[in-house]
């Protein structure tokens, strides 16, 4: 992730929860289906088998909070964490920039991660499901659907409520070739607006 989009991350954690929910700037828009398909999204999470989890780029922990197990969260920022400690008073919070992962061979049973890989550039993306690979046996991503109209690959212009402007690079996938992409495995979710898939 380039240093514009750290930043950016950064300044809007106070209100990244606000795309999840639809307020804020997005409550105006247009966005059918969602509010069940975050529920179906939930629901997929909480089911993954308890263990030994690793959420890379954990963010205010919006998802975070429906792993089960023994959960470390992971997020480059500091205000990211401050909002994920609160609704994560078990877990071991970690600020590192990613990847690599700070983590022995073998230290997780799964590495979690969301809205994150589809921000990883392709050299980013390699490094990162090798490391993986190394520190668990399995690799769950949820991201964003690819659909009609919005390019499958784009530097997007984002506006936070205090006026600034960021590109993002970011990726939407088609949940099948998102699998083949890592390696292999099974779709979890095949939204319109979210995929997920365990590796």
């Amino acid at each position: 992730m380039r240093s514009v989009e750290k930043a950016y991350y950064e300044r809007r954690a106070a209100e990244y929860d606000d795309w999840w929910l639809g307020s804020g700037l997005f409550a105006s828009r247009e966005r059918p289906g969602w509010d069940d398909e975050v529920q179906s999204l939930i629901e997929v999470v909480s089911a993954l088998p308890t263990g030994r989890v690793l959420d890379v780029a954990c963010g205010t922990a919006f998802l975070t909070r429906h792993l089960r197990g023994e959960v470390t969260a992971l997020d480059q920022s500091e205000s990211m964490l401050e909002i994920a400690a609160e609704r994560l008073p078990g877990a071991r919070l970690v600020r590192a920039e990613v990847p690599p992962l700070p983590f022995p061979d073998g230290a997780f049973d799964r590495v979690f991660t969301s809205h994150f890989y589809g921000h990883l550039e392709e050299r980013l993306r390699s490094e990162f499901a090798r490391e993986s690979r190394r520190v668990a046996g399995e690799l769950v991503v949820v991201d964003s659907a690819v659909r009609e109209g919005v390019p499958a690959e784009s530097r997007q212009e984002r506006v936070l409520k205090d006026g600034s402007r960021h590109l993002v690079y970011k990726r939407f996938f088609d949940p099948e070739l998102l699998a083949a992409e890592l390696g292999g495995g099974e779709v979890l979710l095949a939204g319109d607006w979210f995929v997920a898939v365990r590796v």
